[in-house]
């Protein structure tokens, strides 16, 4: 069977991970970050919009009114449990 190509639902789980890591980095400065700043760091792809939504809704980041998300106390605690890496 040839190489599986990604789906989009990997592809932007990948991208969900990518964020979460990059915003729970222990010594990750700033720990806010505009959504453009994380973007541009991150190389924004066609996902990268609806990660910061399906984190947002999971509870996993949270937005500020001026533009800006972080990572919530819960998304901290999971990711310092079972460690950094895309899976």
């Amino acid at each position: 069977m040839p190489d599986e190509q990604p789906t989009p639902a990997d592809r932007c789980r990948a991208a969900e991970l990518e964020i979460l890591y990059t915003l729970t980095k222990p010594d990750n400065n700033p720990i806010l970050w505009s959504v453009a700043e994380l973007s541009r760091e991150l190389d924004d792809n066609l996902h990268f919009e609806d990660a910061i939504l399906h984190l947002h809704g999971a509870g996993l980041i949270h937005r500020t009114s001026d533009g800006f998300i972080f990572a919530s106390r819960a998304a901290v605690h999971q990711v310092a449990l079972v460690g950094y890496g895309l899976a």
